[in-house]
């Protein structure tokens, strides 16, 4: 996926900053799981991960994408499970597009 790759550091080979990516959104799986973490489904069908930390760098539509191509059954879950409690489904092209947020899904901005 291109995200792996959009912000690596300097020093940072390309392997490193994919094993990174999946390292970083392996665990906010696991904190979707357990609850640490919470979805939300903007109006315009964007999607942000609330209480999100340790992203380092990555978007929550490159994390969303990574979690439902090759993320755990569970995490999945809850993805869905926002969907159905928001009333509506994320809009694969507001997440193509970048169409995120800086303030937890109060308001949204196209990618930049």
């Amino acid at each position: 996926m291109a995200c792996d790759t959009y912000r690596r550091t300097p020093e940072q080979t390309m392997a490193e900053r994919v094993a990174e990516v999946r390292k970083k959104t392996q665990a906010l799986a696991d904190a979707l799981v357990s609850g640490r973490v919470k979805v939300r489904v903007g109006p315009n069908g964007a999607v942000v991960f609330l209480d999100w930390q340790d992203r380092a760098g990555i978007t929550d539509a490159c994390a969303y994408r990574r979690i439902m191509s090759a993320g755990s059954q569970l995490a999945q879950a809850k993805i869905k499970q926002a969907e159905l409690m928001s009333g509506r489904k994320i809009d694969q092209q507001a997440v193509a597009r970048g169409v995120h947020s800086h303030d937890g899904g109060k308001t949204w901005h196209e990618g930049h």
